[in-house]
């Protein structure tokens, strides 16, 4: 077979938030919608093939000091980059060929200019999205039947040698999952009870945490952390009397927002927060700490020393900083659990930490051991699709999902994609009071079956008509919304 990209092209929709998602040391209150859209030649035959994602603020540098439109240029620039090497590349015989082409180009380029790996890595994972959606609509084969066939030819030891002689259908799930649970994410600014709304909007969806309980029926909860010990104690009382309440059997993560340069400050309000009995308790129901270490230093030899040398540690996983292949195997190494997908890190980067997770379990299946899935606002009708077909995929049983109440839908969607994604996913999607398409979580879970039997997630090729070309689009638009 012969892969080659011949033409990229770059499109924003400005998207504003219906209420502001604090994490971390950022705010979001309105991002610009990046698409992808390659033309890739399968065997001489052209096929589109899209990938996109919101453009967050602080996530993939975390520099306090950063402009966002300085974040958001150097982010579309990583996925010119990566573009146009696409585009200069021979043809490739497999779709994990080419993949590793462009990652060891892409790498190569940001040392020599010091961009952080993780945001060239975004660069790399746009392009790569987009050529397997193109191979999945050129073959006519889902995204679960080619990996569990192999036909984008992965090669396992290549990124961890100790899965020499594995294909992923030796590791993964014997099919994909249709549904996943909702891991409903609690932002450092989100109303946690009813009557705490400001400035909000009446859109007829839910606002607080409990009206979100209520509606959806959630079981499964992501909690930021602020890092201010007293705050941070203060918060998880009131979050455990309204999760206890309104939901007797739960499970939840904690989000460290890498608030900590060091373990000590946060085994200080860990154990303040095992000392507490309200929390305590609470905290029977923890599935594991995501990311509280700073990824300047998460994966040293100080931090890993006095993470093993703590020997009653909660699970921690690492997040940020999971930036290339070689970060999970280091981090198992230094006392952490697991770490996260995400598709902005890369999809086959996360596949192979899949498989590692799995074959280490088999090896040491006493050994507690994690492999979750986080996003950034994920939205559809393109990124969020192709994010859940990953999961449901590697088989994660709960997914932090968070763009379907952080944002009002589709609404600010052209007409064309609003219809054709209710017309395609109307399991996922359901029309809100007639007018746009809202995710569709029933009893704690959303029904996948749609994308799952889609070439990549995605059953039809959006219409990007509504959408601004890079070339003229503007921040001043963002900022004028």
């Amino acid at each position: 077979m012969r892969i080659a990209v011949r033409e990229f092209g770059f499109f924003i929709r400005n998207l504003s938030l219906r209420v502001p998602f604090r994490y971390g040391i950022a705010t979001m209150t309105r991002t610009p919608h990046f698409v992808v859209r390659l033309v890739v030649e399968i065997d001489g035959i052209p096929q589109h093939g899209f990938a996109a994602d919101n453009l967050p603020p602080k996530w993939f540098t975390k520099n306090p000091d950063a402009a966002y439109a300085d974040e958001i240029a150097d982010i579309i620039a990583v996925a010119r980059h990566a573009a146009e090497t696409a585009c200069t590349r021979p043809p490739a015989g497999t779709v994990f060929e080419f993949w590793q082409e462009i990652a060891h180009a892409q790498d190569a380029w940001a040392q020599s200019r010091q961009i952080p790996p993780l945001l060239a890595g975004f660069g790399v994972s746009l392009v790569e999205r987009a050529v397997i959606d193109a191979f999945c609509r050129a073959t006519h084969t889902t995204f679960a039947e080619a990996i569990r066939a192999n036909t984008f030819g992965i090669d396992l030891a290549v990124i961890h040698p100790e899965l020499a002689g594995l294909a992923p259908v030796d590791l993964l799930p014997p099919a994909p999952r249709r549904s996943v649970i909702v891991r409903h994410t609690v932002g450092m600014a989100d109303p946690l009870v009813d009557g705490e709304e400001h400035d909000h909007p009446d859109d007829g969806l839910p606002l607080s945490l409990e009206a979100f309980i209520r509606t959806h029926g959630l079981t499964h909860f992501k909690i930021k952390l602020g890092g201010n010990i007293d705050q941070d104690r203060e918060r998880l009382h009131r979050l455990a009397g309204v999760i206890e309440k309104h939901t007797p059997e739960y499970f939840f993560t904690l989000d460290g927002n890498e608030n900590y340069r060091a373990v000590a400050p946060f085994r200080e309000l860990w154990e303040g927060f095992c000392a507490d009995p309200s929390i305590a308790r609470f905290l029977q129901h923890l599935i594991f700490v995501e990311q509280p270490f700073h990824r300047a230093v998460a994966l040293s030899d100080a931090t890993t020393a006095e993470l093993r040398a703590w020997t009653n540690r909660p699970p921690i996983i690492i997040d940020e900083s999971d930036a290339d292949c070689s970060a999970l195997p280091t981090a198992l190494a230094g006392g952490y659990a697991g770490t996260s997908h995400k598709n902005c890190k890369g999809v086959f980067h996360g596949l192979a930490s899949a498989c590692l997770i799995a074959q280490r379990r088999r090896l040491h299946p006493q050994t507690p051991l994690h492999i979750s899935a986080e996003d950034l606002t994920n939205l559809g009708p393109i990124a969020l699709l192709q994010d859940l077909a990953v999961v449901a995929t590697l088989g994660i049983t709960h997914a932090e999902r968070n763009g379907h109440h952080y944002f009002a839908g589709l609404s600010q969607f052209p007409e064309s994609v609003r219809r054709e994604t209710l017309r395609h996913h109307g399991d996922l999607y359901e029309s809100h009071v007639g007018s746009y398409p809202i995710v569709a979580v029933k009893k704690g879970a959303l029904e996948i079956g749609s994308l799952v039997d889609a070439p990549f997630g995605v059953a039809f090729e959006p219409d990007l008509t509504g959408f601004t070309p890079v070339e003229t689009w503007r921040f001043e638009s963002l900022e004028a919304m």
